[in-house]
């Protein structure tokens, strides 16, 4: 038996030992650093046990614009809809698989939905045209947005896997490209994506 644990404690440290840090940039074409894409690595037998991120799971109603602008939650996140406006608002979604809609309400209410499917839901207000934002329902914790450098930190990856990069503005089919990447490097290992964008703008706005 105690054998057997000694085993299982190495298997672990050795797993442990090939975790890496992965840098992951995307540029365009230009080499300009894209900033506000989300990156994901998805190991190729599926994350296991329950995926929790530190920052709320709520998009604001506030100065008639959505904050924030990308929001990333895991699969069955319930997700918050407060309007601190002074107006109305109703707040809908059309994305396949994340449709919903929440109905006109005011100043200091809140209204919630849950996601229970992995994509992206592009959210709209039906009353103010240029409200716009997108939630990003991931199945994996190793989840990053690039900053304005272009660049983001994925820790603790391992091993094979699916590396995706989404974007609101990239030319591509549902605005993401992926590769498969094994990873077997210690310390910190880097990926380049190059890609481009339906706007000359890289923020996404």
């Amino acid at each position: 038996m105690r054998a057997l644990l000694a085993l299982l404690i190495a298997a672990a440290a050795f797993g442990e030992a090939f975790a890496a840090d992965l840098t992951v940039r995307v540029v365009g074409p230009n080499g300009a650093p894209i900033e506000n894409a989300v990156v994901t690595f998805t190991p190729a037998g599926g994350a296991s046990g329950p995926i929790r991120f530190s920052w709320p799971y709520q998009v604001a109603q506030h100065n008639l614009q959505f904050d924030p602008y990308i929001l990333i939650v895991p699969v069955g996140a319930e997700v918050r809809f407060p309007n601190l406006d002074r107006v109305r608002h109703h707040v809908y979604s059309l994305t396949q698989g994340n449709r919903f809609e929440l109905e006109l309400y005011g100043r200091d209410e809140s209204r919630t939905h849950r996601f229970t499917q992995p994509g992206i839901a592009a959210i709209g207000c039906n009353i103010h045209d240029q409200m716009q934002a997108y939630i990003v329902i991931v199945d994996t914790p190793h989840v990053g947005r690039t900053n304005m450098g272009g660049s983001t930190i994925l820790s603790g990856v391992r091993g094979a896997g699916e590396l995706r990069v989404w974007h609101p503005h990239l030319r591509a089919r549902g605005g993401v490209t992926s590769r498969a990447v094994t990873l077997t490097a210690t310390g910190s290992i880097e990926q380049r994506f190059e890609v481009q964008l339906r706007s000359a703008d890289g923020h996404g706005h």
